[in-house]
């Protein structure tokens, strides 16, 4: 007995988990589970972030365990930053990347994982879990706090006996849960009660306090009713949060704030071509806090229609570049952005945006489609098996006289990860035809100037960047990341009763 004593006096105490837990997708989650990781840094812990399963299309590129590279959900990357902890694959062990209404991808520990994705989706959750539960003990032991996000709503009834991401990962780290719901969709009371009754009570139990996010009002008014859900439910509100409308943070589940507006007045409008399958449009959010600057997003030729030569339209990445080229044709998007070109004005193509900006896309291997390219610059693009993934460091060469010279020699950072590897068209080139290739292996523009195209994600993240397309006009207009997370932690302070958020370590 006293050597089994002595073994678990020296095994080290496993971090306390704090959940976030939704009523809904949307109601606040992501951020809340941000701030908390800023929050609980601010008091001299050490701080992970951990969702078990995310589905999205926005990803960022982090370590492997093995010392390669992955990817995890870009709000697990920006949690990790908020708790300034290294962004890894643990942090994120599963994302699903929707390629279609009805089939993801499935990476799993930052790699792609054929035989998972071809798995029935019931089927699945065991053969992922024991790689959930690894990775969710050991950052438990190598921190002190880990942060957990839920997924859409825990008391989703026909999901709960293959549930990964919710109530198994709560039961499983014991953590002490928040349950937020968005008062401004109304009936959030209801949401919480209704959620709270359809839990058994062993999961019941790990619930510590309701949520309500996004209120507009006098919180006044909200009595008595937190005062009666407690009553029925033993759960008090710990926090009533004013409605944040600029956070500073990208929206995780798809195209953010369509009423964006500049600040001043508007010198360009950039539109972004919203596609079925975007993906990567977290990077766009600077560009929301630049003055001048309007974030527009494009899903018709009408949208574009009003936009002058100093106007640019962007194609976004795509996580299923043949089909959203597809659906471009439908709707007669490919000539409203080849007129924009030809009136002088800039576009921009970015991962799969570029791919689709080349004479043809070839799939030899089933992993996108074959299809002609929109043809406004002399590449083609051949997709493979392999995925690249990798941070990038480069300078851009000098670019022809047109919207995008202004790049030329800066420095850029940024991120790669695609199927498919673009070259010049062979037959093209042996023709003449031409494009100035503007980053080594990855960027290419026109001969005029207008069209450029680049592999490289987080452009607008770069405020070498936004100097050189802008001015220094963004100076101080666009908070950096650290700015965003302090005040996000301001706002959790602010908000929650007196000694809430200590208490769930306690």
């Amino acid at each position: 007995m006293q050597t089994s004593d002595t073994t678990a006096s020296a095994r080290p105490a496993l971090a306390r988990c704090v959940m976030v837990l939704g009523t809904t997708s949307g109601a606040g989650k992501s951020w809340l589970a941000t701030a908390l990781c800023r929050y609980y840094r601010n008091q001299g812990l050490r701080v992970a972030p951990f969702k078990a399963q995310n589905m999205s299309n926005n990803a960022r590129v982090v370590a492997t365990p093995g010392g390669g590279l992955g990817e995890i959900g870009s709000a697990q990357y920006f949690q990790a930053l908020a708790a300034g902890a290294v962004p890894e694959v643990r942090m994120n062990p599963l994302l699903l990347k929707p390629e279609a209404d009805t089939r993801s991808q499935v990476v799993l520990m930052g790699e792609v994982s054929a035989e998972l994705t071809a798995m029935p989706w019931r089927g699945r959750s065991e053969h992922v879990w024991p790689a959930v539960a690894a990775a969710l003990d050991a950052l438990r032991a190598e921190y002190d706090v880990v942060v957990i996000e839920g997924a859409g709503s825990p008391a989703e009834i026909n999901l709960h006996a293959s549930d990964i991401v919710n109530m198994r990962v709560a039961r499983h780290a014991q953590a002490r849960c928040l349950l937020v719901t968005d008062i401004d969709r109304g009936g959030a009371f209801a949401h919480l009660y209704g959620t709270w009754a359809l839990l058994p009570p062993e999961e019941q139990a790990l619930l510590h306090g309701f949520v309500l996010n996004r209120f507009r009002g006098d919180a006044a008014l909200l009595a008595p009713a937190p005062q009666m859900l407690q009553a029925r439910t033993g759960v008090p509100t710990v926090a009533t949060i004013p409605w944040q409308w600029n956070h500073g943070l990208p929206e995780e589940d798809g195209v953010f704030d369509d009423r964006s507006r500049a600040a001043g007045a508007v010198h360009t409008t950039v539109a972004v071509v919203a596609y079925p399958r975007i993906s990567n449009l977290d990077e766009f959010q600077p560009l929301k806090n630049v003055p001048g600057v309007r974030l527009l997003w494009a899903r018709s030729p009408a949208d574009l229609a009003g936009l002058q030569a100093t106007d640019w339209i962007v194609l976004p990445g795509s996580k299923a570049t043949a089909a959203d080229l597809g659906w471009l044709r439908e709707r007669g998007l490919d000539q409203a952005v080849a007129r924009h070109a030809r009136a002088g004005g800039a576009v921009l193509g970015i991962c799969g945006g570029l791919q689709m900006l080349g004479e043809a896309l070839v799939d030899t291997a089933g992993i996108d489609g074959n299809a002609a390219g929109l043809g406004l610059l002399p590449l083609v693009t051949c997709f493979a098996p392999d995925k690249t993934l990798r941070h990038t460091a480069l300078r851009f060469a000098p670019l022809p006289a047109g919207p995008w010279q202004a790049l030329s020699g800066v420095e850029v950072q940024g991120y790669e990860i695609h199927h498919g590897q673009t070259a010049l068209h062979p037959a093209m080139v042996a023709a003449g035809a031409r494009a100035p290739e503007v980053l080594p292996g990855i960027g290419w523009a026109s001969g005029d100037g207008r069209v450029l195209g680049v592999y490289l994600h987080g452009l607008f993240e770069d405020p070498r960047v936004l100097q050189a397309l802008f001015g220094a006009q963004v100076h101080g207009a666009v908070p950096t990341l650290d700015d965003v997370f302090e005040g996000l932690a301001r706002t959790v302070e602010r908000h929650f009763e007196p000694g809430v958020l200590d208490a769930l370590l306690a």
